[in-house]
Order: structure tokens, then C-alpha cells, then sequence
């Protein structure tokens, strides 16, 4: 063998040996770190106390290992860094009870479970060589702590004993679940008769739903970012919502940048093309006066007035007309409180969403989804939280009323006809 090609092996099989040395020193410090925990808890193996590789020769020794072909290949596997989960095997699985879980989760337990079952088929993983994969509920646990609490990732992280870059998975990958198995079985009309009714108890006749928009706080977007800068002078998304005489979402349309007017967005939704042909609600119509009107949703002068939308009177109001604010003002707060709701129980919503244009409807539309599954299960909304969400909501006001001047023509008679109902009693199915 010639010396150059000496010298050149020579060379690679030290490379060789500092790569296993650096190997085994890395073994031997998780080693150590494992055994001193099973000494904490009292646990000791002979396992533990053996004696580590790198201790036990030096580098000769090493080289002809190598050499002579004595040292294997090893199983690849990650290094991670070793976090404790204590909190939630021990703790939070065991001990909490229903009152525990809803202030961290702002669900029962129960309910919690049944939510796991919903979105197992998407969630599911199988275990790689790697390392082995978090469960569903364990990812859902994740997932609706970091959207309950402005909690940055790191501290959500330290509490499950996982990275931070596994809760931003965690969060993306049940948002998406959701998205994909529940929206259209949550977020849905239901029995329009039943809305219907709720809405008349409550002053306002032949009714299906409420709508408003509201501002989501976002980080400045890289590209576009004057878009989102709404009129409050912050970076933002709109949700735009129809909700039922509960509060509940039963239409949502997310993702519109902050700059946009409520009634555009509107506009170039798939609810008003539903409402313009009458395909959302049935074809049920009361008489007002001498006035058909057909069911009606509830908005605020920001929108247009349709004959399926009816909004209030501006300007200077006479007792009739501020009457006629009055009952459409006290069911239009449904929409209202469901907005305070939501932030409230999912408060991520409320500090700036540190997430890219792309992902950040789809978690919205989680928290919505999230939302009505609380309200349908009845889930206690502490007062507490309210208190929280309006101090996070200090510096992010939300849009103000730009009135809209459009109306057509039989939109402005049955409101008439409702005003002067409403101060006589007269309305009639």
C-alpha cells in the first residue's frame, strides 16, 4: 500500500473513531441522567451501574475495534432532550376533576373524550423507529390548551413535556381534524323552526339568525401586510358569523383581511348568494300589516337592507323607530355574546395569532367549531373568563358601524310595516 493511501486510511478510520466516541459519550450522559432519576425514585437496576463504553478504553483500543470489524452498526434514533410528563399521566389523567378540566380546557372531561373519539380517524398515528408518537388525546390536550390560553408554545410545551415545535404541530393537525370531520356537522342551521321561535320570545318576529363580523389580532403578514392594517390601526382577520337565537354558529366566513368592510365580504359570500335566492331558510313567510316577509336575518347598519335582512334606522329617530332598534338590537346581541364567548373560552383569539395567512382561518375555524361543541353540551362559562378576555382585548377595539345606504324598495316596506307592529302588537303569522 502506497503511503499516501496509508495515510488517507489512517485517517477516515480516526474519523470513524471520533464519531463512535462522540456517540458513546452522548449514551453515556442519557444513560447517566436515566439512572439518576430511577435513584430519585428509588429504582436501580444493574443496567444502570453498568460501565460505559467510552470510559472503559481509550482510543487505541478503539482503532483496532474498528479495525478488526468488533464494533456494529447501531439502531438510528433521534436525541431529544428528556422532558417530564408527569403532569399529564399522573395528574391531569388521574387526579383532575370535571372543574379542573374545564378551567384548562373549557370542557368536562367527558366531553373531552367523546371530542377525541370525532377526530381519532384523522389524528391516529403509528409509532416509527424513531420514537413513539403522541396519542390522540394527548394531541387534542395540546392543541385546546394552547388555544385556550395565551400561553406562548415553550410554556404549553414544559407542562407536556414536549417541544415547542410539537405544539404548533399539535395545533395545526387538530385544527385541520376539525376542519375536516366536523365543521359541517357543528357549524350547521339546524331546525330553522326552533331558531325561529327562540328569536320571537325574544321581541323579534320570523327570524333565523344574527350576523356581525369581528377582528382576529394577527402578527404583520410578509406580504400584502397593508391589507390586513383594519381601521383600529392593527393587523387583523375577519370572522364574519350568523348565529342562532343560543349564540351558536351556523354560518361562518373566515379569512378576510382587516381592511375589508363587513358588507363586502358579505357580499361575496356564500351566504348571501343563499339568502338572495332564498335557499337558506324555508320558504316561510308572515304577515305584517299587509306585508309578506319572509325569514329574516338581523344585522347592524353596516349591512344592507334586504327583505331577508333587516338592520336598524339611523339618523334622527322618532318612538316607533327606536322601538323598532330596541327589539332588533336585543336579538341582534346574540351574535355579539357569541363573539365575547368564544374569545373568552379560546383566548389565543384574543392576543396576536403568530401563525402564517395560510393556517390561520383554519384555526379559526376550529375555535368556532370548538365553540358551538361547548355550547351544545351545556359547558359552564365561568365568569371569570370574561373578566380575562376583556383585559387581553385592551388595545384591540373592534370595527365601528359604517352604515350602508343601500335598500331596496320592498326591504324599507316590511320594515315600516315591523315599526309600526311593534308599537301596536299586530304582528301575525
Amino acid at each position: 500500500m502506497e503511503a499516501a493511501q496509508l495515510t488517507l486510511a489512517i485517517r477516515s478510520t480516526l474519523n470513524t473513531t471520533r464519531i463512535i466516541q462522540q456517540y458513546m459519550q452522548h449514551r453515556n450522559l442519557a444513560k447517566r441522567y436515566r439512572a439518576r432519576r430511577r435513584r430519585q425514585r428509588g429504582h436501580v437496576s444493574d443496567q444502570d451501574m453498568d460501565t460505559d463504553f467510552s470510559e472503559s478504553m481509550g482510543p487505541a483500543n478503539a482503532c483496532i475495534m474498528v479495525l478488526m470489524g468488533q464494533v456494529h452498526a447501531v439502531e438510528r434514533r433521534f436525541w431529544a432532550r428528556e422532558t417530564s410528563t408527569d403532569w399529564w399521566d399522573r395528574i391531569l389523567l388521574q387526579v383532575w376533576d370535571d372543574s379542573q378540566w374545564l378551567q384548562n380546557f373549557r370542557m368536562r372531561k367527558g366531553t373531552f373524550i367523546e371530542l377525541c373519539d370525532l377526530l381519532s380517524p384523522a389524528l391516529r398515528r403509528m409509532n416509527t423507529k424513531m420514537r413513539a408518537t403522541l396519542t390522540v388525546e394527548k394531541r387534542v390536550a395540546i392543541a385546546l390548551c394552547k388555544l385556550a390560553t395565551p400561553d406562548s408554545y415553550l410554556s404549553v410545551g414544559n407542562q407536556f413535556g414536549v417541544g415547542k415545535s410539537t405544539v404548533g404541530a399539535a395545533v395545526m393537525q387538530v385544527a385541520h381534524a376539525i376542519k375536516d370531520l366536523l365543521i359541517s356537522r357543528v357549524v350547521t342551521l339546524g331546525n330553522v323552526q326552533v331558531i325561529v321561535d327562540g328569536f320571537a320570545a325574544m321581541g323579534f318576529p320570523n327570524c333565523g339568525g344574527a350576523i356581525d363580523g369581528t377582528y382576529i389580532p394577527i402578527l404583520a403578514p410578509e406580504h400584502q401586510a397593508g391589507e390586513y392594517l383594519n381601521r383600529k390601526g392593527y393587523f387583523s382577520i375577519v370572522l364574519q358569523a350568523l348565529v342562532d337565537h343560543k349564540g351558536r354558529f351556523t354560518n361562518i366566513i373566515v379569512g378576510w383581511p382587516g381592511k375589508v368592510h363587513d358588507a363586502r365580504i358579505f357580499r361575496n359570500s356564500g351566504l348571501f348568494q343563499k339568502l338572495q335566492e332564498g335557499t337558506l331558510f324555508p320558504d316561510q313567510k308572515i304577515t305584517v300589516g299587509d306585508v309578506e316577509m319572509p325569514i329574516c336575518t338581523l344585522g347592524d347598519p353596516a349591512y344592507p337592507l334586504m327583505p331577508w335582512l333587516m338592520k336598524p334606522y339611523t339618523g334622527s329617530l322618532d318612538s316607533s323607530q327606536e322601538l323598532f332598534n330596541y327589539r332588533l338590537s336585543k336579538c341582534r346581541m346574540a351574535v355579539e355574546c357569541a363573539f365575547g364567548r368564544l374569545k373568552a373560552r379560546l383566548r389565543s383569539l384574543l392576543t396576536r395569532l403568530d401563525l402564517s395567512e395560510t393556517n390561520i382561518p383554519t384555526v379559526i375555524t376550529a375555535c368556532c367549531v370548538l365553540h358551538n361543541i361547548c355550547e351544545s353540551k351545556g359547558e359552564t362559562f365561568m365568569a371569570g373568563w370574561e373578566v380575562e378576555a376583556n383585559r387581553l382585548a385592551v388595545g384591540y377595539a373592534q370595527p365601528d358601524t359604517r352604515a350602508v345606504r343601500r335598500a331596496q324598495e320592498g326591504a324599507v316596506r316590511i320594515r315600516e310595516a315591523l315599526k309600526t307592529s311593534f308599537m301596536t302588537g299586530q304582528a301575525t303569522v
